[in-house]
């Protein structure tokens, strides 16, 4: 049965990991509000990489969940020089290497998961945050939504937020006071920034959906990319609209890049999804993920 990964637990099964195959390799790419390392994992070519990033969001932990059973799925394919939905992953990542961040806001997942316990000196603001409701916190530990502070648009999207009422730190949807001021935020930036990465992919919850463009920016390959991707998990391909549109990870990489980024937004239900669904969603988009790396 999965468990929740909060920060200590995800960190001793990334450990765990590179202590049993040898070929990952484990590097904190800068930390979180609260000073917890926010952690990639990379293997295979590091010239031409796919980056696969979870868990932007507190309440949509799962997404970890998920990533982590690909990357051992992924590690024991190359160990045993065997496929995953007919893929050689061996061969395949020899063109194709991947860096996996299977937790972009710590602070935000371990509120949702551990409750008043993760929330310190904040506990009393973040208690009427979330009216109690902990397990639908999103934000980090400042309360602002890292996925509407990459600057992307980020100015329009602040003006809908200040509209709906969103005008400081909150449980969701808060922007910051400014474009990537936050940690988590930056450590993205700079991730990609400094290595080359050809494509994005980041998981969210919940929709079944894949968001593949930003705006009218549409990078090449990114519609067909999304097609194929969306044949091998039966998801649909959608538009963001609204407080939606703007802010995101990926819009931010389509926007400096022009290279190809999803949003791909796994299962359905309502936030936090229950962790006893992480192996059936898993074995929904195992095969879109494992084929991501040769498209």
């Amino acid at each position: 049965m999965p468990r929740d990964y909060d920060s200590n637990l995800l960190n001793r099964k990334i450990d765990l990991l590179c202590k049993k195959y040898t070929f990952l390799r484990k590097k904190s790419i800068g930390k979180s509000v609260k000073g917890q390392d926010i952690f990639s994992i990379r293997l295979g070519n590091t010239e031409n990489l796919s980056l696969y990033s979870a868990a932007f969001h507190g309440s949509e932990h799962i997404t970890t969940n998920v990533l982590m059973m690909w990357l051992e799925d992924l590690c024991g394919a190359i160990e045993t020089k065997s496929s995953i939905g007919g893929i050689n992953i061996k061969k395949a990542i020899l063109g194709s290497g991947l860096i996996l961040v299977p937790c972009v806001n710590p602070d935000g997942c371990d509120i949702s998961i551990l409750g008043a316990t993760a929330c310190g000196e904040k506990l009393r603001q973040i208690e009427i945050m979330t009216e109690g409701n902990y397990r639908k916190y999103n934000a980090n530990f400042r309360g602002v939504d890292i996925n509407h502070n990459f600057d992307a648009g980020w100015d329009e999207l602040n003006k809908k937020e200040r509209s709906l009422g969103i005008l400081g730190p909150a449980a969701t949807r808060f922007g910051g006071y400014s474009p990537e001021s936050e940690p988590e935020t930056h450590a993205m930036c700079e991730l990609c920034k400094t290595h080359n990465i050809r494509q994005v992919f980041a998981l969210h919850s919940q929709g079944r959906v894949i968001y593949w463009s930003y705006g009218k920016k549409q990078p090449h390959k990114s519609r067909k990319i999304a097609e194929i991707l969306a044949t091998a998990s039966g998801y649909a391909l959608d538009y963001p609209i609204s407080i939606a549109e703007g802010g995101g990870f990926k819009d931010w990489f389509i926007d400096k890049f022009d290279r190809p980024g999803f949003t791909i937004e796994i299962g359905k239900g309502e936030n936090p999804l229950p962790i006893e669904t992480a192996e059936k969603i898993y074995n929904e988009v195992k095969n879109m993920l494992t084929l991501s790396i040769i498209l």
